[in-house]
């Protein structure tokens, strides 16, 4: 069977919400965490759907042409209809980090179809695209409010958000020549759709396309089919994108967690309001705060962090280790050599003390500490809360081969998160 769907997510987090995304739908998917060797994609057949993992959200453009490049040209010869370039849900992204315009223009290059589709918004999420316009919900009460107005990534430290027109930030990056198809064609006939589509298509090179409700994935789904038909088609955006595409699907129930036992070594390095409210709420976990100078800059300190980490897990308990600070920021300057340190020092706890259950809160955190753990793929085990999913790890060290882990985005999760994912009954 020749996979229909590919996709590549910009960081582990969003890319594992793919991948439930399409697993709950019913299809066979699996995430890598490269580009996968014939003979790991020949250890999962018959796949629906192929993703990688990588961590284009925080690379400048000539790493994000080294990372990008191959993935591209395995997908094409592969054989997929959709490349999807997942990226997170906010379109948060720089001119020098992250930078969604480049990651389109490189992977364009292995797609035949000549005009680009993005789709902006994730209603399952609370992201709500209308004209254009980019809107995102936060905190607990169902807040939604136009991204460059949002209490949180209008300030974010890295890529914030000053622009809700996807048109004028993606234009801002260097995607040039952006058309868009706004919700009220998109609540209409198919043939008029398909006519809009291809009217835009004569002079843009990408199309965005609103998504204010399921009614709108459904349509833009027939949209996507078509054309892919025609030719493979490249798309960026959210999950949605997946959502959109498999049509007709059965949504999925996961596995219980009740079948891996032991405790649970949890690593929080998300500073959003949205973690910081979880980890107050994480009361069965013994909570290690972890200083990102020692960490960064002495070994003994370092030691001691691992030492009390491992003791504490042999004697059975819950150990969350945080590098986020109770107030304030880690400086922008340090947290790419942070994010490493931190995957360094979650290996050398599970190589003193293995657990079967992993979770980590931070995008850029996750992508490396998953990275470094020597795992070659995910598979889907169940969806925790929207936008978190609980994989089954692959690895060829006997250790960590199944282990349960649990990635989540500094926006995602409802608040009793690392609760639950100690609850035996936890599931979907």
């Amino acid at each position: 069977m020749t996979p229909s769907y590919g996709w590549y997510g910009d960081d582990f987090t969003g890319a594992t919400d793919t991948l439930a995304t399409v697993a709950r739908l019913g299809h066979r998917a699996f995430l890598f965490l490269r580009v996968p060797e014939p003979q790991q994609l020949a250890r999962v057949k018959d796949l629906e759907a192929v993703g990688i993992a990588g961590a284009g959200r925080t690379m400048a453009p000539a790493e994000m042409y080294a990372e990008l490049a191959p993935v591209g040209a395995f997908f094409r010869d592969l054989g997929v209809r959709i490349f999807h370039y997942k990226c997170c849900s906010t379109f948060d992204s720089a001119s020098a980090r992250g930078n969604i315009a480049v990651a389109t223009e490189i992977l364009r290059q292995y797609a035949a179809h000549e005009t680009v589709a993005i789709i902006g918004g994730q209603p399952s999420l609370g992201r709500y695209c209308a004209f254009s316009n980019l809107f995102a919900s936060f905190g607990t009460d169902g807040g939604v409010f136009r991204l460059d107005r949002h209490p949180t990534m209008s300030v974010h430290p890295a890529t914030p958000m000053t622009e809700a027109d996807l048109r004028h930030h993606l234009t801002a990056l260097g995607l040039k020549d952006i058309g868009a198809i706004h919700w009220p064609v998109l609540a209409g006939n198919p043939e008029v759709i398909a006519g809009e589509w291809q009217r835009l298509s004569k002079a843009a090179s990408a199309i965005l396309l609103d998504v204010l409700d399921t009614r709108h994935i459904d349509a833009i789904g027939r949209l996507l089919r078509t054309e892919s038909r025609q030719h493979p088609l490249l798309a960026v955006g959210p999950s949605s994108v997946a959502q959109a595409f498999f049509e007709n699907g059965e949504m999925q129930a996961g596995s219980p967690l009740r079948s891996i036992d032991g405790p649970v070594l949890a690593f929080v390095g998300s500073l959003s309001p949205t973690t910081r409210v979880q980890v107050a709420a994480a009361r069965s976990y013994l909570r290690l705060a972890v200083d990102a100078d020692g960490l960064l800059s002495s070994s003994e300190a370092r030691e001691q962090i691992i030492e009390e980490a491992a003791a504490a897990l042999a004697q059975g308990k819950h150990v969350m280790l945080s590098t986020a600070p109770e107030a304030g920021e880690v400086p922008h300057s340090v947290t790419a050599d942070l994010a490493t340190a931190s995957a360094s020092l979650v290996d050398e706890v599970l190589k003193r003390h293995p657990v079967r259950r992993l979770a980590v809160a931070g995008g850029d955190t996750s992508s490396r500490i998953v990275d470094h753990l020597g795992y070659w793929g995910l598979g889907y085990h169940s969806q925790i809360s929207n936008g978190v999913a609980v994989s089954l790890a692959r690895s060829d060290d006997p250790s960590r081969d199944g282990m349960l882990v649990m990635l989540k985005g500094g926006q995602m999760g409802h608040e009793d998160l690392f609760e639950t994912f100690l609850d035996d009954e936890a599931g979907p």
